[in-house]
């Protein structure tokens, strides 16, 4: 899934990658891509993640990951940063998420009864940038959908995702509801409408 999302980061553009599995997609981005990654912290143009061995300790991605300065990249101050953001410059941010629901609705900061440190910069990201994906497994370590009719957790934002990538498929948030795009090697129909709580448009072309 990770590869697939980065096959959808184009040329010329400019991306947010969250916190946790979307960071991991840059590894798969080529590395003579024009594309300029912007990070929450105050650093666009982030270059490949670097082992600890090999890294500038002062220099981190948002999540905390040892990143590399390429040529063009720049420093800034948090203002900055989120005035790139809150200015609608984002062409795409990619997020994890907790839950979406089939009308784009994220959860992503928070389980009560589980600490959380905040939204950070999510709920910004989410409301702003041009595309919203979002990446993470089809369900929880308990096997229940991530992907539901509605949200039971504390939202993020509201019908702003645009497309999720999961383990199993990748699904299209459209106005009549959640859409096919693709689905993963090994995984049927049926076995993925019983991991989906929302109802699933699937088009003939798609299954071939």
């Amino acid at each position: 899934m990770l590869r697939r999302a980065a096959a959808d980061i184009l040329p010329g553009m400019t991306v947010n990658l969250g916190i946790g599995l979307p960071t991991e997609v840059l590894q798969y981005v080529p590395a003579n891509m024009p594309v300029c990654l912007h990070s929450e912290n105050g650093i666009t143009g982030v270059g490949p993640v670097l082992s600890a061995e090999k890294a500038d300790r002062n220099l981190i991605d948002a999540g905390g990951a040892y990143v590399s300065a390429i040529p063009g990249t720049a420093f800034f101050d948090s203002a900055i940063s989120f005035a790139i953001v809150r200015s609608g410059r984002l062409d795409l941010t990619l997020l994890g998420a907790f839950e979406v629901a089939a009308n784009g609705d994220l959860a992503n900061w928070k389980i009560p009864g589980k600490f959380s440190p905040g939204m950070g910069g999510a709920i910004e990201l989410a409301q702003k940038a041009r595309r919203v994906g979002v990446i993470m497994t089809h369900t929880d370590r308990k096997g229940n959908s991530k992907i539901l009719a509605e949200c039971t957790l504390p939202l993020t934002v509201k019908g702003r995702v645009n497309r999720i990538y999961t383990d199993m498929a990748i699904l299209d948030v459209t106005p009549t509801g959640l859409e096919l795009v693709e689905i993963a090697g090994g995984v049927s129909l049926s076995e993925l409408r019983e991991a989906t709580r929302a109802p699933l448009h699937v088009a003939d072309q798609v299954l071939g």
